[in-house]
C-alpha cells in the first residue's frame, strides 16, 4: 500500500543523499500504552530529546534490547507471534517490559505465587531507586521482579507489529510494537531523562504533532479500533511476526509518500 506521509525535513534530505550500503538493524522494542478515557482512551508518548537519535519527535516508550533482557515468560507463544526463536522472542518481551518501566515507571508484574494479579502500587520511592539501578544496568529486570516476590506480566502485552528502519537512516532498529493498558493503581511519568516533554493524547488527533512513519500508522491503526476493547480484539489477529519494511517514495515536487 502507498499512504502519504509528512516527513521531517532531515529525514527527506537523508533519503534523497543516500547511496548505501546499510547499517544493521538492531532488535528493539517499543509499547503503546492506552488508559481510558470518556468513550474511547488516551495514547502515551514523549518527545526525545533533539540530541537523540529520531530527537523532536513523539514516540512510544521503547528501545533497544540489552543482553540482560531474558526473563521468564508466562505465554509460551512468542516465538510464533514474534517470528523469531525462542530465546530471542524472550529477549524482546522482556525488553518491552524494561524500557516501560525506566521511561514511564510503569511496572507489568505481580506477585510470584499469583502471576495473574498485577502489582498494585509502583509509585512508592523505594520503585524509583529501583528504576534508576535498571537503567544504570547495576540491576536487571529479571532480578529485581525476583527480588520483590514478582515475575512478568508479559501477557499484558499484546504483539501488535513490527517494523524495520529503512535502508537510509544511519540508525536502523527492527522493532516489534506491543499495545498494553495502564495498570489501574500506577501512573506513566517522565522519569527517564531521555524525553524533554510527554502526554496523553487522544490518537486520532495527533495529526500535529511531529512523528516517525510507525508511530503516526500505528496510532491511525488503533484510533480505527474505537475503543480499548476493540483494540485488545484486533491485537490476537496482528501479524507481529512479518516485518513492515516501508520505503519513502519522493517525487520531482519535493513530496514524500511513504510505501509500505
Amino acid at each position: 500500500m502507498t499512504e502519504p506521509m509528512p516527513l521531517p525535513p532531515a529525514m527527506m534530505k537523508r533519503a534523497r543523499e543516500f547511496t548505501g550500503p546499510a547499517a544493521p538493524a538492531r532488535p528493539a522494542a517499543t509499547v503503546v500504552l492506552l488508559r481510558p478515557s470518556g468513550p474511547g482512551f488516551q495514547v502515551y508518548v514523549l518527545r526525545r530529546r533533539s540530541t537523540m537519535a529520531f530527537g523532536g519527535v513523539y514516540a512510544f516508550p521503547g528501545g533497544a534490547v540489552d543482553p540482560s533482557d531474558r526473563p521468564r515468560t508466562l505465554r509460551d507463544d512468542w516465538a510464533a507471534r514474534l517470528g523469531v526463536p525462542r530465546e530471542q522472542a524472550r529477549a524482546v518481551v522482556g525488553a518491552a517490559a524494561r524500557e516501560l518501566f525506566e521511561e514511564a515507571g510503569v511496572v507489568l508484574a505481580g506477585p510470584a505465587a499469583e502471576p495473574d494479579r498485577t502489582v498494585a502500587d509502583a509509585d512508592d520511592p523505594t520503585w524509583e531507586s529501583d528504576r534508576a539501578a535498571v537503567l544504570r544496568r547495576e540491576l536487571t529486570m529479571s532480578d529485581l521482579l525476583a527480588r520483590r516476590g514478582l515475575r512478568l506480566r508479559d501477557d499484558l502485552l499484546l504483539p501488535w507489529a513490527r517494523w524495520i528502519t529503512p535502508e537510509f537512516e544511519p540508525k536502523r532498529y527492527d522493532t516489534w510494537f506491543f499495545v498494553a493498558l495502564l495498570p489501574g493503581a500506577q501512573t506513566a511519568r517522565d522519569v527517564s531523562g531521555e524525553a524533554d516533554g510527554t502526554a496523553w493524547i487522544d490518537p486520532a488527533g495527533s495529526a500535529d504533532l511531529p512523528m516517525l512513519p510507525p508511530t503516526r500508522h500505528t496510532l491511525r491503526q488503533i484510533a480505527a479500533c474505537g475503543g480499548i476493547p476493540g483494540v485488545v480484539a484486533a491485537s490476537a489477529h496482528r501479524d507481529a511476526a512479518t516485518p513492515v519494511m516501508p520505503r519513502i517514495d519522493i517525487s520531482p515536487d519535493g513530496t514524500a509518500t511513504l510505501a509500505i
